[in-house]
Parts: structure tokens; C-alpha cells; sequence
């Protein structure tokens, strides 16, 4: 019993509905693992373990009489902390909401416990989920299970780094300019970028295509089983998708060799790319040509993308933080008062333009994609950097003067609002991991699991996790 932190959620929830363990030892195993290893990588600051086992406690007395496929049967989970959760602490990683409690759950919370989930813990983020390093001035930086002296990524960072160490089977993330991707890639675990809708979210700009919900997990099927877990319509969210004819589940246990993949190092966007992070994908390519898949190194016009990009989180941080800068400026950390400035100083005309650009690179990766399986490309253009450094500054000596500028693979793949499934595909020499985005076309994110157990079977890396941190 003492070692259930090594089941696959998969496994644990077998072995929660038949019985075999109980939702309450699930708990107690978590916070074990918590406590032996979180003074190390920090990646979940709040837990609320109370909560957790009461939750547990009636789930094991008065289990509900109708089950969905997807029900979780008292799995525990972490949650990001910019997610609430009702009656515990909600910080979003800023001492503007230092002391501050949840009212009430989110939705995807709401979704996920009536899914038998049970919450044991919020997960670290920078401020207010902005930026690719996990670090702010509540809980300080998140440390990478793999090298604690290096980064875990971010705005997830917190979430993969607590899949990676084992604390958790399951947990939350959101992206908006790879907030899943680059700490899954960083971190050697799984995540999933849904379309727009997917999973539903109540956000201020209910329309917007770039900031979804997702899942993170150690494995392809463990992430496909927390998709199940959390996707379907709601009324709140007018962009929300109905649940798929089968299950992202069913879609996973049935591995897929694609016919014909595209591949870029660098998108045709990047300046450069780090040449280790060049090599591990290459390598994790060419294994595919080997076994039969036709690889082309080719990629979608995508020039005008991080551009367009760029100007859509301006407007979109105007909605988000304009009552919190003119009251707590001087708090506020300087990207986000930097992206907020940039917003606010953009002209509606050049809103407008790039609203209509991100339609006509929907529309030409579309185009694309019919020519396809599958697009993979690098997650950033760097594996992972020192904890201490903000962002990464600088790649095979070329300066990146913006603090998202190393993120601009998976800022431009966000703005085709295509699925992604963030991808373990290897390590550097001195054991940094690499990850793959592997992209798929719009709204294909059961054929997205299928293909990504496959190649998750090809790379061989799904059973070094989870790891001692180190």
C-alpha cells in the first residue's frame, strides 16, 4: 500500500472500483508522498487533506447509484491555483489574493468531483499564470523533479512537476501560450491542449479561442481518462462542445500508427533552436520513419502568427487585470503590467486585424492539416533552464528580447486553436527532458490519444516516471 503513488491513474481507478483500495488510502498515500518529497520541488503549497477525506469518506458511505464510464471512484487530484475550489485558498499566485478563499468551485472542479474526483491540493503557478517559469512571491519557485536546480516550466509548472515526483495521479492545467506544453515537455509528463470548448470554462471574454482548460497526466491513457472526466457541454460557456460519440479513453487503448506526419524544429518562425532539443526530436522522428511512417519536414504559414498572437493577449490581459493594476500596481510583477501596457496601447483598428488574421491561419491550417495526421514540433525552443532565471533570455547565442519569445513554437500552434497533446520524446545528455507537440486537426482529439498511445509505445519513456526528485 505504501508504494500506490507508482500506479498509473488508470490502475488506481481499477483498483478503487473494484474495491481493492479505498479513496480514503488514496489520501493518505498522496500526502505521504507529499510530505516526503514537496520540500524539495514545491509544487503544491495549499493542500486541503481535511477536505480531501471527508469528500472521500462520503464517497466510500454513500457512493452515487448511477455511474458514467468516465467516474473517477475517489481518485485524488491536484488543481491549479488559479482554479477555484470552494472553501480553500485561491491565490493565483499573487499576493493581491494572498489570503484569499474560494466561494465556490469552478467549473471544471464542479465537473470533475460529480466525476468521483477527489481534491487534495492546489498546484504552483507563476503570477497570475503568466509566464514559462513557475515562480511568485507567495510560494516562490517550483523546482523540476528531474534536476531541482532547474525550472518545471509554467504556467502548469506546479502540475507537472507533482505528476513527475508522484504526489498526484491527475491534474489541472490551463494554456493559453503553452502553460500545459512547455511544463509537460520540461518535466517529462503528459498533457493535452483541447480545442477551444472542449472542456467548458467561464472566462470574461467568453469567445476567446486562446485560454482553454486541459488535462495533465503521466501517461496517454491517464490523460485521455481525465478529458473524459472534465469535457462536455455547459450552459455557461458558449463554446463548449457536446462529449464525443466514444470516449477519449476508448480512443487511447486503441494505439495508431500514423501514415503521414509533418515535422519542424523551428515552425518557420524561430530564430533558432536549442541544438540538443533539435536532436532528441529528430531522433524521436526518425524512429517513426523507421517503423513506416512517412515523415516530411515541412510546416503550415504560420509567419504572421505569434505577431496576431501577441496582440490578442494584450486585449485579453486589458480584461483580465485592468481594475487590479489601478489599484495594485506597484504588486503586480512587471510582464504583467508589461503585457497589460501593451494591450491597452494597441489600437482597436489592430485588434480587429488580428482577430481576422487568426480566422484565415484557422482556415490555411486547416489546409494543412488534410494533408496529415499529424504536425510535431518542438515544445519550446530550449529544455530546460536554472530555476533562478526568469525566462530563458537567449538560445545558441541569438538574444530573445520578450519574456515569452523561447515559447513562440507554442504560442503560434495556440492561435490555429488545433489540439495538442504535449508529449514526453526523450532527454538532453546531461538528462534534461524534451518534449513533442504533437498537433492534430480541429477537433480531433480522439484521434489525437490514438495516435499519442502509439507513439507513447514507440519512445519508451512512460515508465520512468514518477521520479525522485534530485
Amino acid at each position: 500500500m505504501k508504494d500506490l503513488w507508482r500506479l498509473t491513474a488508470g490502475e488506481a481507478v481499477r483498483r478503487l472500483k473494484r474495491g481493492e483500495v479505498t479513496p480514503l488510502e488514496l489520501v493518505d498515500a498522496a500526502a505521504a508522498r507529499i510530505a516526503a518529497v514537496e520540500p524539495r520541488i514545491n509544487a503544491m503549497p495549499t493542500l486541503c487533506l481535511e477536505r480531501a477525506r471527508e469528500h472521500a469518506r462520503r464517497l466510500m458511505a454513500h457512493p452515487p447509484a448511477e455511474l458514467p464510464p468516465h467516474y473517477l471512484y475517489g481518485l485524488p487530484i491536484a488543481v491549479k491555483d488559479n482554479t477555484d475550489v470552494a472553501g480553500v485558498r485561491c491565490t493565483h499566485g499573487s499576493r493581491v489574493y494572498e489570503h484569499r478563499i474560494a466561494p465556490a468551485s469552478d467549473l471544471v472542479v464542479q465537473r470533475l468531483e460529480a466525476n468521483g474526483a477527489v481534491v487534495i491540493g492546489k498546484s504552483n503557478l507563476p503570477e497570475f499564470a503568466a509566464g514559462g517559469n513557475t515562480f511568485n512571491d507567495v510560494f516562490g519557485a517550483t523546482r523540476n523533479p528531474w534536476n531541482t536546480a532547474l525550472s518545471a516550466g509554467g504556467s502548469s509548472g506546479g502540475a507537472a512537476a507533482a505528476l513527475a515526483a508522484g504526489e498526484v495521479w491527475l491534474a489541472t492545467g490551463s494554456d493559453f501560450g503553452g502553460s500545459i506544453r512547455v511544463p509537460a515537455s520540461f518535466c517529462s509528463v503528459v498533457g493535452m491542449r483541447p480545442s477551444p470548448g472542449r472542456v467548458p470554462r467561464v472566462q470574461k471574454q467568453p469567445f476567446s479561442p486562446l485560454a482553454v482548460e486541459g488535462p495533465m497526466a503521466r501517461t496517454v491513457a491517464d490523460c485521455a481518462l481525465m478529458l473524459d472526466a472534465e469535457a462536455g457541454p455547459h450552459p455557461l460557456d458558449p463554446l463548449s462542445l457536446p462529449a464525443p460519440a466514444e470516449s477519449f479513453s476508448a480512443a487511447a487503448a486503441r494505439p495508431r500508427r500514423p501514415a503521414r506526419v509533418a515535422f519542424s524544429v523551428d515552425l518557420g518562425i524561430a530564430p533558432a533552436v536549442d541544438r540538443e532539443v533539435v536532436a532528441v526530436c529528430r531522433a524521436a522522428v526518425e524512429r517513426l520513419a523507421a517503423e513506416g511512417v512517412a515523415v516530411e519536414e515541412t510546416h503550415p504559414p504560420l509567419a504572421d502568427a505569434v505577431a496576431n498572437y501577441h496582440v490578442l493577449r494584450g486585449a485579453v490581459f486589458v480584461a483580465r487585470v485592468h481594475e487590479l493594476v489601478g489599484r495594485h500596481r506597484a504588486t503586480l510583477k512587471p510582464e504583467i503590467i508589461g503585457n497589460y501596457e501593451r494591450g491597452l496601447a494597441t489600437p482597436v483598428a489592430d485588434v480587429v486585424a488580428a482577430e481576422i488574421a487568426q480566422g484565415e491561419v484557422i482556415r490555411r491550417m486547416v489546409t494543412f492539416m488534410q494533408d496529415y495526421d499529424l504536425l510535431l514540433a518542438p515544445a519550446a525552443l530550449c529544455p530546460p533552464f536554472p530555476v533562478a532565471e526568469r525566462y530563458c533570455a537567449e538560445v545558441e547565442g541569438v538574444a530573445l528580447p520578450g519574456y515569452m519569445d523561447w515559447m513562440m513554437l507554442v504560442c503560434a500552434i495556440t492561435f490555429t486553436a488545433c489540439p495538442v497533446l504535449a508529449l514526453p520524446c526523450g532527454f538532453t545528455r546531461d538528462g534534461r527532458p524534451v518534449g513533442l507537440q504533437v498537433i492534430g486537426a480541429p477537433r480531433s482529439e480522439g484521434a489525437l490519444f490514438s495516435f499519442g498511445a502509439w507513439l507513447e509505445q514507440m519512445w519508451g519513456l512512460r515508465d520512468r516516471l514518477p521520479v525522485e526528485p534530485a
